[in-house]
């Protein structure tokens, strides 16, 4: 018989309590609304907000899964006493993983892309990590469930038990969180959120939380260049798969993951990663501070459904920072990267800029934007 024995009680019952304690000692990210007069202006104006997960302690959004992982592996027994745990990552979710590693006293290992940025290895490594590099994206998967094999430890496997590990009817998900910040604003109920499909983890819970609370809030994920995510939507294939791995660290995925639960998302569209960028340079200019490529994807789609709404109604609409670009001063915020990869944002950059200012949107940059129900509610 494999797992632990109730000699093990003892130790995992302490590792739940300084998880719980470290929570208790986190305040909840803020929620930001963007100082846009000329969007904003009017009953049919667009208030625009973001929450800011780069200010959790390890920098991001996942860390919030990380806890629920380590906390999901822990009530079930399968978090053992000097056992390592192993995740598939391409960083975010590693970082926060090693975290909550080290706070327990567990070795952690992060099965990753070669490809990953290096600020993402240094930060993964100075939670106390380690990095276990593989050539291959697609390749992730199996050699971290081996690797967890070899090692006799837990594969947490986020692609998988992201969409349960976290209470999606509420105990302060995420959320719930963006409605109770959002209820003393002009439009408590945002019309949409949008956010990008990384596990499909935290779409799940917004779309579910949604349904739940009977609200009339609708849900968009955005997908980018290199990933199965839309396509499976879009034609009901849940065998979709993509020949390359995602360039925008964070989200899109080379596979559907277990995760991903298209029934709960009202909308879906496929954005080039040129213009992703774009817009995670514009939000870096707006906000004063630097966003990574992720949020650069969710703000596109955001000003992409802004712009309906504002011609049919207005109300506020939400999406998520996902990081801090601190983490790709070397990639996606360094001009020598982008012209290397053939990036040239420039003229989408001009166009956010004018909408943000209350023109048009004059922009072609969703595959099939549309998939899905996009009439505003």
């Amino acid at each position: 018989m494999n797992g632990p024995g109730p000699s093990d009680r003892s130790w995992s019952d302490g590792a739940v309590a300084q998880i719980a304690a470290d929570q208790r000692r986190s305040a909840d990210t803020h929620l930001i609304r963007l100082d846009l007069p000329a969007l904003s202006a009017g009953p049919d104006g667009v208030d625009i907000y973001m929450k800011d997960e780069s200010t959790h302690p390890t920098g991001s959004l996942k860390h919030r899964l990380a806890r629920s992982l380590f906390l999901y592996g822990l009530c079930n027994g399968l978090i053992r006493e000097g056992a390592a745990v192993v995740e598939a990552s391409s960083g975010s979710t590693a970082v926060s993983e090693a975290y909550f590693a080290r706070m327990i006293g567990v070795p952690f290992y992060a099965v990753m892309p070669r490809s990953t940025s290096p600020e993402k290895i240094a930060a993964i490594e100075h939670q106390g990590g380690i990095c276990h590099f593989v050539d291959s994206p697609s390749a992730i998967y199996a050699e971290a469930e081996a690797l967890a094999r070899r090692l006799g430890g837990h594969y947490l496997d986020q692609f998988t038990f992201a969409e349960r590990a976290t209470d999606w009817r509420g105990n302060n998900n995420i959320a719930e969180s963006i409605f109770e910040q959002m209820a003393a604003e002009r439009h408590p109920v945002p019309r949409w959120i949008v956010m990008g499909a990384g596990t499909g983890g935290t779409s799940a819970t917004i779309g579910r939380y949604i349904r739940y609370r009977g609200l009339p809030t609708r849900l968009s994920v955005v997908d980018v260049e290199f990933s199965a995510f839309f396509d499976g939507y879009r034609n009901r294939d849940g065998h979709a798969v993509s020949d390359r791995g995602s360039r925008i660290e964070g989200v899109g995925r080379p596979r559907i993951e277990p995760s991903f639960l298209p029934a709960v998302i009202d909308h879906m569209a496929k954005l080039p990663d040129a213009a992703s960028l774009a817009a995670m340079r514009v939000l870096s200019r707006r906000m004063g501070r630097a966003v990574g490529g992720s949020t650069g994807a969710n703000f596109l789609g955001l000003c992409l459904m802004a712009d309906r709404m504002r011609r049919d109604g207005g109300g506020a609409i939400v999406s998520l920072i996902c990081d801090s670009g601190e983490r790709y001063r070397h990639s996606y915020h360094a001009p020598d990267w982008l012209t290397a990869q053939g990036f040239d944002t420039a003229a989408t950059e001009a166009a956010i800029e004018r909408f943000l200012d209350g023109g048009p949107l004059a922009l072609e940059v969703a595959e099939a934007w549309g998939a899905g129900d996009a009439a505003t509610p």
